[in-house]
């Protein structure tokens, strides 16, 4: 296991890239919570996995207190991982995070079970995860997924995929090339698809077909009910008077 201030610098570097508000390296290493939550994590997973839990979980404790980030040390982090703001962020236990993964304020990684395994999610390389948002259970968040604000996911989330919504669903799919060099602050895009929305718009487009074809089916109906129309009988050829 790498020494836990190993790759504090590229912490750092990640940070001033991803957030524009960040001015340079002092001010992020001294003022940026998500960056401490991070370092008070990498500390504590490494007195974890080494069997010191009680002080591992005093330190954890500690980090929360002044972070305002729960991360449990027995969670997996992996490299140049950003928690914007970061207050109020729940990490579970068996949590695991990939390199360059982004989480926003309000976030959980939750689990749903009482079992004593794997009940936490999984987030791949390059995850963004909105402010708000749930992930719970022991779910698979494929890379590059975006999961967006206040979003709760309670199903695995496929690569590069864009979920929104309670429960999340799909608002759209990018293309691995798009997806590597594509952020996307708290998870979706100005234009970002509503899948509900859609769901709605198909929902009337049947209606009104349904009524155009109902409305011709009346007509044809009123049409076939109308008696039809007396003919008229020939009148009888005028006699001429020159029968015999």
């Amino acid at each position: 296991m790498p020494h836990p201030f190993k790759h504090l610098k590229e912490d750092i570097d990640n940070i001033v890239a991803k957030d524009p508000a960040a001015r340079g390296f002092w001010e992020v290493l001294f003022c940026y919570p998500g960056l401490h939550a991070v370092i008070y994590h990498r500390v504590t997973h490494w007195l974890w996995v080494r069997g010191f839990h009680f002080l591992a979980r005093f330190l954890s404790n500690f980090g929360k207190i002044m972070t305002g980030i729960e991360i449990h040390p027995g969670a997996t982090i992996g490299r140049r991982v950003f928690i914007d703001h970061g207050t109020g962020v729940v990490i579970g236990e068996t949590a695991e995070i990939g390199d360059d993964v982004t989480l926003y304020h309000g976030v959980t990684l939750g689990g749903t079970s009482l079992d004593v395994g794997k009940r936490h999610p999984t987030l791949e390389q390059g995850v963004i995860v909105g402010s708000g948002a749930q992930v719970l259970g022991p779910l698979l968040i494929g890379a590059g997924a975006r999961i967006g604000a206040n979003a709760v996911v309670l199903k695995d989330v496929p690569r590069g995929a864009t979920m929104v919504g309670i429960p999340a669903k799909m608002a759209g799919r990018e293309r691995p090339a798009q997806r590597e060099d594509a952020f996307r602050a708290y998870g979706v895009g100005l234009n970002a698809p509503d899948p509900v929305g859609q769901d709605l718009k198909g929902v009337h487009r049947q209606i009104e077909a349904l009524c155009k074809r109902v409305q011709d089916l009346e007509g044809r109906l009123a049409a076939a009910q109308q008696p039809a129309k007396p003919r008229r009988r020939k009148a009888p050829p005028a006699e001429t008077g020159n029968d015999p």
